[in-house]
Parts: C-alpha cells; structure tokens; sequence
C-alpha cells in the first residue's frame, strides 16, 4: 500500500514539476531533458522451466535520475547515464526452502489450492545508460521521445515468502540469486506518458539453482509506464 500511495503522490507532483520546467526552459537554449524518472512495471518470467507458472500481479517499482547529455545543436539527441533503485516482486510457484546442509532447494507447488502466497522480492541499485531522441524544444515540454539503452544493476538483496499449509516461510538467498543483472531498455511515448519496457540478458538465478535436475534459467521481463520530470 506505501508504494502505491507514493506513486499517486509522483503523479501529482509531475504537472507540478513539467509547470516549473517549462518556465525554466523558455529562455534556455542549453536546456536538459528528462533527468528524474519514476516508473511502474507488470513483472513476467521468461524462459521458466516446465511446469512454472505466474499468478497474481507480480509489481515492479523504479526511480532514479539520469544525467542528460545533448550531443547535437537543436539537443533533440542525448546520451544519458544515471543511478536508480528498484523494487521487483515475482509471483510464481517454486517453492524455495532451505535444506539440511544449508543449501536451498526447489520444488514446484502443486494446483490444489494449499497455499496463499509463494513470490520472491528483489532489491536492486540500477545504472541506466538510454541513447536518446525527442521533439522537444526549448519552449515545449510535452514532446515525442524514443529512449533506447541498457540498465545494468546490482541486487542488493533478495527475500522469498511463502503462506500456506507448510505455514509462514521467509528466506534470504544470498547464494543462489545472481547478484549482477543486466538488460536492454526501452522507453516511448508522448509528454507524460511513456511505455517502458526490460528485457533481461541474464538469468536471475544462477546455476546452482536447480529444478527437477536441470537449471532455472528465468530472466525478468518487465512491461509498464514510465515518467518523466525535469
């Protein structure tokens, strides 16, 4: 519920923001674009082994600021590197637990209905680095944009919870989870509005995280909106 109400307060702030930006921008020729950001994501699952399946709204959370770097007269193209963080939660039916010699197993739930919950939850310090164009001008802040790069991001922690017949479980993974990720990004839209979507490179999971013998290859596939402010 906080991180809802933290986005309804983003989105009130941003004709706020673009208001500013605006006055800010009508004598400026060497005016910026674009460089904080805070955006909303449906998270999906690629690649899940057989068996795998997702239920529920898994969220996504992402805020950060990103430098912008004009690299042509009119500033209408721009490179842009910054810092972010996002939240990412996966609902899905593996159940992790942790064994007898200290390692973690998987296993898939069954469909009986016997639990109420089963998601993990990543914590991640994000380096955007977009390839960017738009229309924009220096007196017009409700423009075209096509944002194109990747994100590279550090997990700074991980948490897997499970409520159902086997009772409440929490678990810390920090053996398992590959701690770097990395993947392609792209965001298009017009003024406020702007589809957004991740792509992972790589797995979430590395290798000793096994299923049924063989390796749970996921990588994340994020879909959503993003925003854009001063």
């Amino acid at each position: 519920m906080k991180y809802v109400c933290f986005v309804c307060y983003c989105f009130l702030l941003i004709p706020l923001c673009n208001s500013q930006e605006l006055s800010e921008k009508a004598g400026d020729s060497l005016y910026r674009e674009d460089q904080f950001y805070i955006g909303i994501t449906y998270n999906l699952l690629g690649k899940k082994p057989a068996g795998v399946t997702q239920s529920g709204f898994s969220f996504g959370l992402h805020l950060g600021f990103i430098r912008d770097m004009p690299i042509n007269k009119k500033r209408n193209k721009a490179f842009g590197i910054g810092l972010g963080y996002s939240t990412n939660g996966y609902n899905q039916n593996i159940l992790m637990s942790r064994g007898a010699d200290g390692k973690f197993d998987y296993e898939l739930l069954g469909s009986s209905g016997t639990y109420s919950r089963n998601k993990f939850n990543t914590h991640v310090i994000e380096l955007p680095i977009q390839y960017r164009w738009r229309t924009s001008t220096p007196s017009d802040y409700a423009f075209w944009r096509v944002y194109a790069g990747v994100k590279l991001g550090y997990m700074v922690s991980n948490i897997s919870r499970y409520k159902g017949e086997l009772g409440n479980l929490t678990f810390y993974n920090n053996q398992d989870f590959n701690d770097f990720q990395y993947g392609l990004t792209l965001s298009a839209g017009y003024n406020t509005w702007n589809f957004h979507v991740y792509y992972g490179l790589n797995n979430l999971l590395d290798g000793n995280a096994k299923l049924n013998g063989g390796s749970i290859d996921m990588n994340a596939i994020k879909l959503g909106l993003m925003f854009y402010i001063l």
